[in-house]
């Protein structure tokens, strides 16, 4: 091995260190945070869910809700002019706790899923508000109660509670999907969220998050950012802005979610948020991917260089590995893990061309553009 391929393996092998070290801290603060106990004071709570064409998820998800107990709640859902059967599998779940609500799409100026939740918040009557993805489900009756005790115990009004929920996604699409937990975990310190005003130090994931109604109300956070395609991740920052606190917790106990049904559509979802999460710019985007494909696309060829390059292909299945097996991904998944961090890089690419050329849908209508 030559002496400049030496030294970028020495380069990323101290970038895996430094990852390693993120990871094993953010595990350890997940787990001992994990929560025993359900609502701490009696409430009344809010279900609310964003609803486009989600026929078969919301077959799972709502007597997953349903289905609860030891807390008060109701579940307002939005049909954001689905041209599918949701209003019909809407209609068959007869339950004065079901809010079916049905929009005709967003007016100009607002993106699909802001303007549901927003609608859906006008209608809601709890004390604190759960917001849930469609595609997601609750693991067992008390989950809503323990989740919302989780809020509680964290401060209740003046925060807001988001985490990770238990990825069911199998197959290839499970390759990325795996994407997702392993960026937040590898990527973000999880113990700084709550213990930092930047927000830059921020992370609201939009399949499950918690916040007061009154805080909600006060601070109109879908309506404020009524146009973004990544609503979660603005949200999450403009809620640090506004002084309140943001809570990052392992979910996975109480939420589950299956993101896609099939390779091709988990591309296409993935399609829609790539370059954004990159940046957002094209000089952001060549940065970040940049950073990425050397961290995590360039250990797949340095091995080819000479012994010494098996290290950092090593280290990248491991820290793979530990997210994998604290999400429950299967093994295949941790042993493709360079096939699905260079699908990311790929990603990144078509996401970007997709949106420069105007040509990124989702569900039947135009994002980003």
């Amino acid at each position: 091995m030559s002496g400049p391929a030496e030294a970028l393996v020495a380069v990323v092998l101290v970038l895996h260190a430094g990852v390693l070290g993120i990871l094993g801290v953010n595990l350890w603060s997940l787990r001992r945070g994990r929560p025993t106990l359900g609502v701490a004071a009696p409430i009344s709570v809010s279900v609310l869910v964003p609803a486009r064409n989600e026929e078969a998820n919301l077959g799972v998800l709502l007597p997953s809700l349903l289905g609860q107990r030891g807390v008060p709640f109701e579940v307002v859902v939005v049909d954001d002019a689905s041209d599918d059967g949701t209003w019909a599998v809407l209609g068959a779940h007869a339950d004065p706790r079901l809010v079916a609500v049905r929009s005709g799409g967003p007016p100009p100026g607002w993106v699909g899923k802001t303007h549901a939740l927003h609608t859906a918040a006008a209608r809601a009557t709890g004390q604190v508000f759960v917001f849930l993805d469609a595609d997601a489900a609750l693991r067992d009756p008390e989950a809503l109660g323990r989740l919302v005790g989780r809020w509680q115990r964290q401060g209740g009004p003046g925060t807001a509670l988001t985490g990770l929920p238990r990825y069911l996604d199998r197959g290839a699409t499970a390759l990325l999907t795996g994407l997702v937990p392993f960026a937040v975990l590898a990527g973000l310190p999880i113990p700084l969220v709550h213990r930092t005003a930047n927000p830059a130090v921020s992370a609201l994931n939009g399949q499950v998050w918690a916040i007061g109604a009154d805080d909600y109300r006060r601070l109109a956070p879908h309506e404020a950012h009524a146009a973004e395609v990544l609503e979660d991740v603005m949200i999450g920052r403009f809620l640090k802005r506004c002084g309140l606190r943001l809570h990052f917790a392992d979910l996975q106990g109480e939420v589950a979610v299956r993101m896609y049904r099939s390779f091709g559509e988990a591309w296409r979802g993935f399609r829609k948020n790539a370059y954004l999460l990159g940046g957002g710019t094209p000089a952001r985007l060549a940065l970040f991917f940049a950073v990425y494909t050397l961290v995590w696309v360039s250990p797949s060829v340095l091995w080819l260089l000479g012994p010494a390059g098996l290290a950092p292909l090593a280290t990248l299945v491991l820290a793979k590995g530990l997210v994998d097996r604290s999400q429950g991904f299967p093994l295949w998944a941790t042993l493709c893990a360079p096939l699905a961090l260079a699908l990311g890089a790929a990603l990144q690419i078509d996401s970007a061309v997709a949106h420069a050329r105007g040509r990124v849908t989702w569900k039947g209508r135009s994002v980003g553009g």
